[in-house]
């Protein structure tokens, strides 16, 4: 699991914030605190692996915090959460090397995208101990795509998944099968379906089945 502190005064969204990240899987809350001064005191005690951290605290700025962690050298990933638009302060979090930037309002879905790409890189990261050039391009994207020679002993090819995954995010449609993605990309429905199943273990996609009045199940598939 995934170990997440909250840094964000207001208890509401406190806590709007810590019921968002239950519903999300493998996500687990380290701790929720309203201030900078609590936050070093439990990063001091146990390291989490991810800060979602606001910047307008009062009479702090989160950008604080992260120049801390930096300038301690402690490997904590950070997820910025703010209602500052300015250029300046955007540009600011990118060179102290943030993942992500949310804009307050945001969206639970706003704030799952941002939670599953981490995922995907988190645990792709500890796959593997070299990554080539375009594999970087590739979870550097947001594709996700980061799976390691031995995946593939099992029959699986890294050029299919690719096609397959590419055609999965670039697609408008909220869910699909595997008859319409053997259809558009000229793959056996077989091969598809053995992607899709891969996929769905590595917790890209999630599988519905739709029972019709007659004959078997439809199994139905969408992108977390």
């Amino acid at each position: 699991m995934i170990q997440v502190m909250i840094v964000e005064d207001d208890p509401m969204v406190r806590e709007i914030n810590t019921k968002f990240l239950k519903r999300i899987d493998g996500f687990k809350l380290y701790m929720a605190v309203p201030n900078l001064e609590e936050a070093k005191k439990y990063i001091k005690l146990k390291k989490p692996d991810l800060i979602l951290l606001d910047v307008y605290l009062p009479k702090e700025n989160g950008i604080d915090l992260l120049k801390w962690i930096r300038s301690q050298e402690i490997d904590i990933d950070i997820i910025l959460i703010t209602a500052d638009k300015s250029i300046e302060r955007i540009q600011e979090a990118l060179r102290y090397g943030v993942v992500d930037y949310l804009i307050k309002p945001f969206s639970f879905e706003r704030l799952k995208e941002a939670l599953v790409k981490f995922k995907s890189r988190y645990e792709q990261f500890k796959k593997v101990d070299i990554i080539e050039q375009k594999d970087l391009d590739m979870l550097k994207s947001g594709s996700g795509i980061l799976v390691s020679e031995d995946e593939f002993m099992k029959g699986l090819n890294k050029y299919t998944y690719k096609t397959i995954w590419t055609e999965i995010e670039k697609s408008n449609q909220e869910d699909f099968t595997a008859e319409e993605l053997a259809e558009k990309l000229g793959i056996a429905r077989v091969t598809v379906r053995r992607y899709l199943e891969y996929m769905e273990s590595e917790n890209k996609i999630d599988k519905l089945v739709e029972y019709g009045r007659v004959g078997r199940p439809q199994h139905r598939y969408h992108k977390l």
